[in-house]
């Protein structure tokens, strides 16, 4: 029988990217569209594994089942590691990607300084509020206008120099290989019988309270 763990998200690249790194291990992965509606989390949190914890510690609370959450985004040198966890909000709190793309452009235009490495930090938790943590990150260098169809976010000014593309030029495949959160399945990948052993131990035991019919 497989683990059901949710992804504590609706964003389906980061949903497909996910179930096919972990396709071929005991685990069911479920996102939020798979639910009915629960409140939103408010990523307030000053790093990134603050924002992974409060999001998957939440969902595993409310669902009563464990919950996995990454946050990630992108680190420019040159921005002194900007947008970092604001990277989903760069260009304000409704931006869509490519609004985030415009303004990482403008703001770089000029700059020849184009290093940057997209960081992530991977949180399983279960309802009772015990977590487990994995990390992974990636460096390239960030283009001077998009290129590719693929991926989301800022995939598409992601150059990786190693596979001369950018992240939006990749297969799935071939992303998940090198990519930051890649790495940081990779890692859980390697753990899975423990990661599932671990859930088994932390997991709330539910008791069955027979109800009692009404004599009176």
């Amino acid at each position: 029988m497989k683990q059901i763990i949710v992804l504590a998200t609706r964003n389906k690249g980061k949903t497909r990217e996910i179930k096919a790194l972990l396709k071929e291990f005991p685990i069911d992965i479920k996102n939020l569209d798979d639910f009915g509606p629960i409140p939103d989390v408010i990523e307030d949190g000053k790093t990134f594994d603050d924002n992974a914890y409060k999001k998957a510690a939440f969902t595993a609370k409310i669902l009563g089942y464990p919950a996995m959450a990454d946050d990630s985004g992108l680190c420019v040198e040159a921005l002194d590691g900007a947008p970092g966890v604001y990277s989903a909000r760069y260009a304000g709190e409704n931006a869509t990607d490519a609004d985030n793309v415009k303004k990482m452009l403008t703001d770089l235009d000029g700059i020849e300084n184009r290093n940057a490495a997209f960081q992530c930090v991977i949180s399983i938790a279960v309802p009772t509020g015990a977590a487990l943590t994995y990390e992974g990150e990636c460096k390239g260098i960030l283009t001077k206008e998009p290129m590719g169809d693929n991926g989301f976010g800022y995939d598409p000014l992601f150059f990786y120099p190693d596979f001369n593309k950018t992240f939006a030029q990749l297969t799935i495949e071939e992303k998940g290989k090198v990519s930051h959160r890649g790495k940081a399945l990779k890692e859980i990948a390697n753990e899975v019988d423990k990661i599932i052993e671990w859930v088994d131990m932390n997991m709330p035991i539910f008791k069955q309270v027979l109800c009692k019919r009404d004599r009176s």
